[in-house]
């Protein structure tokens, strides 16, 4: 009898041993479902500091978003400075925070406080330049920064109050892994690298690996969307879904189609890993100050626009400062431009109830987590669509016809839920949109 229970305890064992296990998530447990909103602190409060966000961390939280994006609050330079306030992005010393905002510990104070009422916080990380005046301009090699024929350390596009670092210098890669560390090692949850695609792959392809070995639920995205930084095991979690924030702009202004939709998602999901994360939005702080609004790019479509946003395979939604008050105006980069009102108002409910549908399907997770996508019969002008997995369903239906309404019908396989109008529908459906319309119905 003992050699019988010991034989089995052994099988028991052995087959233990061969059990399958779950596979580990590509990204960090926490991602799949989450919202992003973009803090652009000089603009985010009268003040304009970091204690100016840490009083708003409630209403953030009332939001519905998850993870809070900075913009650089690390000291920038005075040399060649635009403006009276200077850019964000060029900065002087990367491991110092911006006195414009606060002291060091101000910024400490404020991550506590939002790591303690739940929310995640990146940084925004600018490696392709620095300030001319940045301490390494004197204390490093001059092959630190990339020189023309005379020595002049120079830069890129109209950013003339930066200077280049040099990439073919290993050392420069070794130094911006070290001043990333002292972030991560206050508690930072991860980083938004500015212009990564300006940087060669090779060097994200040489820190990250070993930087998401050593903090495993570290968050990476790009603005980018090369091929050599879409790899999640390797390098990004996420990328900017550039090609399709200007497909929504144009399909609201009637420049491109449906089909161009439709081939869009389908050349990325070929193109780019199932596990990828897309940023998608509507605005961010390029898009205001520079290309305008929403509300002057996409019009009456601004609202369906987000819905697709937050609702499309791959895509992590992102949310910029103020647009969850309709702001309808650009906000100046270079000076002081706070927004003063926060009252809630219809834009507010819709982000709200943007959100809460996030969370509450699964089948909206990012990556490959997220619900497949079915197509939906439809007439021109109209994008419908279906996504499922693990019995919840999500059916998004967004007109941009150029003038009149679609009308669609469909016939629902169970009790909906539409979410924006709080209603509960079933069995054969009837509906016409005109240009801006959208529907949502969850099950």
């Amino acid at each position: 009898m003992k050699r019988i229970v010991i034989l089995a305890a052994a099988l028991l064992a052995l087959a233990a041993c061969h059990k399958k296990e779950t596979p580990r998530p590509v990204h960090p447990e926490w991602t799949y479902g989450t919202v992003m909103y973009e803090v652009n602190v000089r603009q985010f409060s009268p003040e304009g500091t970091f204690k100016g966000v840490e009083a708003q961390l409630p209403r953030l939280k009332d939001l519905g978003v998850d993870i809070l994006w900075l913009m650089p609050m690390y000291e920038i330079g005075t040399v060649e400075r635009k403006g009276t306030l200077g850019s964000y992005y060029a900065i002087s010393d990367y491991t110092k925070v911006n006195p414009e905002f606060g002291t060091m510990a101000d910024f400490e104070d404020l991550l506590a406080a939002a790591h303690q009422a739940g929310f995640k916080v990146i940084l925004d990380w600018v490696a392709n330049q620095t300030a001319p005046d940045h301490i390494w301009m004197e204390g490093r090699p001059a092959d630190f920064y990339e020189r023309d024929s005379l020595g002049n350390a120079i830069w890129e596009y109209d950013w003339t109050d930066t200077r280049s670092l040099n990439y073919e210098n290993e050392a420069v890669w070794a130094a911006q892994d070290s001043c990333m560390r002292f972030w991560i090692a206050k508690g930072v949850d991860g980083f938004r690298c500015d212009a990564a695609g300006e940087m060669p792959p090779k060097f994200w392809k040489a820190i990250l690996p070993k930087m998401k070995a050593d903090f495993p639920d570290l968050y990476l995205l790009a603005e980018a969307e090369k091929p050599e930084l879409s790899d999640p095991t390797e390098t990004f979690d996420a990328t900017y879904a550039w090609e399709f924030h200007h497909l929504l702009n144009e399909l609201s202004q009637g420049k491109k189609t449906v089909a161009d939709l439709k081939d869009y998602v389908a050349r990325d999901g070929k193109n780019t890993p199932e596990a990828l994360f897309r940023l998608m939005f509507t605005s961010n702080h390029d898009e205001n100050s520079w290309a305008g609004t929403e509300f002057e790019r996409m019009g009456a479509c601004a609202n369906a626009c987000e819905v697709l946003c937050f609702t499309l395979p791959k895509g992590q939604p992102l949310i910029y400062t103020g647009q969850e008050i309709g702001l309808s105006r650009r906000l100046a980069f270079f000076e002081k431009d706070p927004i003063t009102d926060w009252s809630a108002n219809e834009f507010t409910t819709f982000f709200k109830k943007l959100t809460a549908l996030r969370h509450a399907n699964p089948a909206l997770a990012a990556g490959e987590r997220g619900g497949a996508l079915t197509w939906l019969e439809a007439p021109d002008g109209v994008v419908a669509f279906s996504r499922e997995v693990d019995g919840n369903k999500v059916i998004v239906i967004a007109s941009f016809v150029s003038e009149g309404t679609a009308h669609i019908s469909l016939d629902l396989d169970g009790t909906y839920t539409e979410p924006f109008l709080e209603e509960t529908c079933e069995g054969h459906q009837e509906f016409d949109l005109a240009k801006g319309d959208y529907v949502v119905l969850t099950k």
